[in-house]
């Protein structure tokens, strides 16, 4: 009779064991899907950042340019106006 109960001992521990493993593996899984979502989450800022200070770059050199182009046109009619008026 005991080697019955011993083999449905042993039968348990190793279903509980096995269902222990695989909750192991689930939970292992999950926080790799976490730490890939915050990896996508990170590099998506990174592109975002990266695009914004590209916009802005881009939006300085516009008005550098816009200001030195004011500023030669404005000159150029100054000195036009001056060659009018000798």
């Amino acid at each position: 009779m005991l080697g019955g109960v011993g083999k449905l001992a042993a039968e348990g521990l190793a279903h509980r064991a096995e269902k222990t493993t695989g909750d192991a593996v689930n939970a292992a899984g999950e926080v790799v899907k976490e730490v890939v979502d915050n990896a996508k989450e990170a590099g998506g800022k990174v592109v975002s950042d990266v695009v914004k200070a590209a916009q802005q770059a881009g939006d300085k050199v516009v008005k550098e340019v816009t200001d030195k182009v004011t500023t030669t046109v404005t000159n150029a009619a100054a000195g036009v106006s001056k060659l009018g008026g000798q």
